[in-house]
This record gives C-alpha cells, structure tokens and sequence, in this order.
C-alpha cells in the first residue's frame, strides 16, 4: 500500500486574499474574542480547500489575552468556545486540513526564571487544550524551539530536559521541539530528544546555518524523523534565505549626514519565496522519507501556490510526491497566474 500524498503547508497570513483576517487582534478593551478567530478562521478553511493546501499553522493569537495574568475576565474563553471549537475541528478534519500552532518566542522553557517559564507552561497548556477541543489527533502539534543559551548552552538543554519533567500532559503530548538558526543545532535538540522522547522538527534552513557538529543532511533528517511514532507523519521546515541587497540610509551621528550604503542580506533571513532547485535538491535528497512540509517563506500560501507548478514543470518526480500530476499543471498554472504576475523570460 503506497503512502498518501505529502502535505505542503504554510502559517497564519493569507496573503492570496488580504481580507481574510487569521485572529481577532482588536484590543482588550474591544472585549476580543476567541469565537471570532474561530469565525475567521472558518473562512480561512474555505480558502484553503479551494486551493487545495492541506496543511495549515494558525495564529498563536487566536485566543487574545486568553492567558494574561493581569486580565482574568479572558482566562475562560477557551473553555467558553468549547462547541464552536469541536466544530471548527470537525471542519478541519473533514476537509483533510492538518493543523497545528507556533507558539511565540516569550514561551522559553529554559529560562533561569521560574516566574518566565511558568508563563510559558501556561501559554502551551491553553494551546493544546484548544486542540484538544477541536479533537484533532497527535499530528495537530505545538512547535517551539528550545530556548535562550544564557551563557551555557549545555546547561540550558539541561535545564529545558528538567522543564519538560513538570509539563501538564496535554503540553507534553502536543510538544514539539525545534533546531534554531543560532543558538541550537539539531544535534542539540537530538540530545534533549535522547532525554525526554520530545518529538522533533527538522527545519532545512536552520540546519545550514548552525550546524558546528558538522552533521550530514539525510542522516539528520533520518534521525529527527525517527522521532515520531511510526503511525504519526513528521513535519519539516523549509524556506529560502533571503538574497537582495538593501540600500539603505544611514545618518553619521556625527556629521548628521545622511548617506545611501548597500546591507548584505543576512542567511538566516527568509525569502519570499521558496527557491523551487533548492527545494527539488533536498526533497531528491531525502527520497524514500516520508514527512509533510511547512513552507516558512515571507510570502505565505502565495509561495506555496508558486512553487507546485514550478515542481509540475522542473521535477515532475519531486511534484508526484505531493500528489501532483501533468494533468493539474494548467489549473495550477492559472491559479498562480490569478494572484501573481511574472516578468517576462529575457531569454525567451
């Protein structure tokens, strides 16, 4: 029996359609709330079947100020929404649409303040709760990365290893965990997964710029995926590093004059869009793994939109595992088409 179709998936903003809004964002003082996000999200599922994308992240702002500790009048709106939650996810999972949320970068486990991680614990529990309210199974998952270094790096995985011993359940089984672009590698989080049995993401960008252990693609690969249980699909990261050079104005403090200077782009920025031979090279790469992808570029689902048809037509092979074919390429040609313009080919 052949494996389904991997997913190709994306986060939060829908920049195809601008007035699709991914969470209420008015202020406390609007009362927000988290049945709106639902609302919006709804439609967000609408898009997303029409484009045939699979795979989703959500805002990790669904809930506003659900876990503020100086406004508890929202601390109960998840447990409020508990009926149009299990309906969003009964939608979701009718329309085939993995789930899963990116909590932001205050949640640090590591943290040598207990006050900050206990912040943290309670940000991950409300999120898990939310997906367990929808029903979604163990692929709906919570992925963070380890946290800061504070002088020791060692230390610090330790101290995340400790952490993960007190978790409420629902976190630690939401829980998991990925390698950074600066502060630790895969091999890092390999060792916290030797520790702990945390699941673990691979993120192919990240791996090219912080890997001191000098660690083999497909063997690292072969190990993160190996993290999951057999009858659960890993996920990956992916996105292109940014390449443009900036012009930018600088003012001398002491001249006070003002001055255009070209800016480097920096690698563990993020593209646009996701170069399709990049993408072609690793996923040749790594043939035989199986796994869905979250494409990180700057411009979400219209990224993703670009790069199947660039598959149809530079790797068919690499396409076939998503389950596109040559009969879809017109239709996917003309969605692309509808949202993006392209320059003309100078050498056509």
């Amino acid at each position: 029996m052949s494996a389904p179709p991997a997913r190709l998936g994306f986060p939060v903003k829908i920049m195809g359609q601008p007035d699709l809004k991914s969470n209420d964002a008015r202020r406390s003082g609007s009362n927000p709330h988290l049945k709106v996000s639902l609302e919006y999200l709804d439609a967000i599922l609408d898009y997303l079947d029409r484009h045939q994308i699979r795979m989703y992240r959500m805002s990790s702002d669904i809930a506003p100020y659900a876990t503020h500790p100086d406004m508890p009048q929202f601390h109960g709106m998840v447990r409020d929404s508990a009926a149009e939650l299990q309906a969003f996810g009964a939608k979701a999972k009718r329309l085939d649409v993995r789930l899963s949320f990116h909590p932001s970068q205050f949640v640090v486990l590591n943290s040598p303040d207990p006050k900050l991680v206990e912040k943290g614990i309670w940000d991950l529990l409300s999120q898990a709760e939310m997906l367990d309210l929808m029903e979604l199974g163990p692929e709906a998952v919570l992925v963070i990365h380890v946290g800061g270094t504070y002088g020791d790096r060692q230390a610090s995985a330790a101290r995340w290893v400790e952490t993960w011993k007190t978790l409420p359940e629902p976190a630690r089984r939401r829980l998991v965990l990925e390698h950074d672009d600066i502060r630790f590698s895969a091999a890092d989080v390999l060792w916290i997964h030797e520790h702990t049995g945390v699941r673990l993401v691979f993120d192919h960008q990240h791996f090219w710029c912080l890997n001191p252990e000098g660690l083999e693609l497909r063997p690292t690969v072969e190990a993160i995926l190996r993290t999951w249980p057999q009858d659960e699909q890993p996920k990956i990261h992916f996105s292109s590093p940014r390449t443009e050079l900036r012009q930018v104005k600088r003012t001398d403090r002491a001249t006070r004059k003002s001055t255009m200077v070209n800016v480097a782009p920096v690698w563990t920025g993020h593209a646009d869009f996701c170069n399709p031979f990049e993408f072609i090279t690793f996923m040749r790469t790594v043939e035989g793994l199986e796994f869905d992808v979250m494409l990180e570029a700057k411009v979400k689902d219209l990224a993703l939109i670009r790069l199947r048809p660039d598959l149809l037509r530079y790797a068919p092979d690499v396409a076939a595992r998503f389950g596109l074919s040559a009969f879809q390429a017109p239709l996917l040609e003309q969605e692309e088409a509808a949202l993006l313009q392209t320059e003309p080919d100078a050498g056509a």
